[in-house]
């Protein structure tokens, strides 16, 4: 893994009949952030999501946490940059070139709802 110092994190529920569209709209989505800077793109599908007790808790699960129903599988997506400024950069770009490309299609609908989607900008504090 490169040695980024700040990550863009997302988790989300994806419908199990969506996730093939899913995947073509993230491939394009990891071509375009790489071309524009980003230093990795992950997209990951859940396959483990059943806690287990930790020593006298159990945590939240991500099933939980997205509000996945029956039929829909969690996913969790990251980004790595240089810094925050360079995420901002870059995502300036991103938004750009998309807002373009499909700008007839801004009513396009997409594999996921993205109402369910928890986001958030996280400054790497340990990378080994």
């Amino acid at each position: 893994m490169a040695k980024g110092k700040y990550v863009d994190g997302f988790v989300f529920p994806v419908a199990k009949n969506k996730v093939a569209a899913y995947k073509k709209m993230a491939q394009e989505g990891a071509k375009i952030w790489k071309k524009f800077g980003a230093l990795e793109y992950y997209e990951c599908m859940g396959e483990d999501l059943t806690t287990k007790d930790m020593g006298g808790s159990k945590p939240r699960s991500f099933v939980e946490t997205a509000n996945a129903k029956t039929g829909e599988t969690v996913w969790f997506s990251f980004i790595v940059y240089k810094s925050r400024a360079h995420r901002d950069a870059v995502n300036k770009k991103v938004m750009a070139y998309f807002s373009k490309k499909y700008a007839k299609q801004k009513d396009m609908s997409m594999p996921f709802d993205m109402k369910k989607i928890a986001y958030g900008g996280f400054k790497v504090v340990v990378n080994s």
